[in-house]
């Protein structure tokens, strides 16, 4: 498994201690987001040259690690 923590790091002089890729100012967040917008790997890759594909599996890992042991229970909303 990737061991996301030589990838992904966090220091408060850095978007405020966000988490980011090492060595860059684009947070784990930011990726998601472009990602969960339809953003495909190669526009990630090709607007953002300093990303290499272990930095996208790192903040797979990370996630993956921020949401094992958590539990969602679906919840239907009532109007």
């Amino acid at each position: 498994m990737m061991n996301w923590k030589e990838r992904i790091v966090s220091d408060p002089s850095v978007l405020v201690g966000k988490p980011v890729i090492k060595g860059t100012r684009l947070s784990v967040d930011f990726i998601l987001r472009l990602l969960a917008q339809g953003w495909t790997e190669k526009q990630l890759f090709e607007s953002y040259p300093q990303l290499k594909p272990e930095d996208l599996q790192a903040v797979f890992a990370f996630l993956q690690d921020c949401l094992t042991g958590e539990e969602f229970i679906y919840m239907e909303r009532i109007s």
